[in-house]
């Protein structure tokens, strides 16, 4: 079967319409031609005919036609998931701009690594107390996920590294601070209470650990492979803090790698023992990385202020 020829992106920008992403929301809510045109406000002849224009603007048809109604096909589905992220962007849109008008302080999206959540933090109880109204949207991932958010625009700046990006001339970045790291476990793990240890105590370890292709992972590998210690083959992969501290937490038999000063927020509160085991810091400091030559939004210059200092 011949595949279908896909309308270039400029074809499709100069005649999509906010009406027909509506119609499409609508419609999968629906299932009903005659309710999602009353839900936009339109003649149900009027719904018929904007989704026809939508499906010539693609070349296919979107919904098909069953007794329960109008159901999506998979490119309906694909084509209405987008349109409900254009339409929540435009909303996001709407509330910052009605917010700047009243004297609010507009919103903020942050992206932030593990390794840099308690400078965020601190950075971000500083600017609460100058900017109160700010609304402040927070995303943890990887530097990898981080910058492919930037890119799109979803993101005003990111606490993370650009050095591993195939373009990092695409970025700003300013460095913040190296990040050492810690290995730790439960408090309850039958190594938590030794004195002295070395990797290799720790070579039939099951491991919590960042995902692939990550500084993290790569510094992980490296103090393993230096110690001659095999690597892990069937981690725990997981970007997330909390996620990380759980598991910890669920299984006494696991250890991870992570954030020295992550390490020392969860020693505070009695969610991990550190292990007294050395492991390089990673090589490359983390920073605020924005889009080349972006200009910051006043939130997004007090915060980047903020960061700095609060180093410790």
């Amino acid at each position: 079967m011949k595949p279908l020829a896909v309308p270039s992106l400029a074809n499709i920008a100069s005649r999509l319409r906010l009406k027909q992403l509506r119609l499409l929301i609508a419609l999968e809510n629906h299932g009903s031609l005659h309710k999602a045109a009353e839900e936009i406000a339109i003649s149900q002849p009027g719904a018929t005919k904007v989704l026809r224009e939508i499906e010539d603007i693609l070349g296919m048809p979107l919904f098909e036609r069953q007794p329960k109604g109008l159901v999506a096909n998979d490119l309906g589905r694909c084509v209405t998931r987008y349109a409900r992220l254009i339409y929540s962007d435009l909303e996001h849109l709407h509330a910052e701009v009605t917010a700047l008008t009243q004297g609010h302080g507009g919103h903020l999206a942050v992206g932030v690594i593990m390794g840099a959540v308690p400078l965020l933090t601190r950075a971000l109880t500083d600017l609460r107390h100058r900017q109160p109204h700010l609304s402040i949207e927070i995303v943890e991932g990887t530097s990898t996920s981080l910058l492919a958010l930037i890119d799109e625009g979803r993101l005003d700046l990111a606490i993370c590294r650009s050095g591993g990006s195939r373009r990092p001339e695409a970025y700003d970045c300013v460095p913040l601070e190296s990040e050492p790291l810690a290995v730790v476990a439960a408090c309850a793990h039958a190594l938590a209470r030794r004195n002295t240890l070395t990797l290799r105590d720790l070579a039939e370890a099951s491991w919590v650990a960042y995902p692939v292709n990550t500084p993290m992972r790569f510094a992980l590998e490296r103090a393993l492979a230096d110690a001659g210690i095999e690597v892990p083959r069937y981690p725990i992969e997981t970007a997330s803090t909390f996620a990380a501290l759980t598991l910890l937490q669920a299984n006494a038999e696991l250890v991870a790698v992570i954030p020295r000063e992550v390490a020392t927020f969860g020693e505070q509160f009695g969610l991990v023992a550190r292990l007294p085991v050395a492991i390089p810091a990673i090589e490359e400091p983390y920073g605020v990385v924005t889009r080349a030559g972006a200009h910051l939004s006043p939130g997004a210059g007090l915060l980047a202020e903020a960061l700095q200092q609060h180093l410790i």
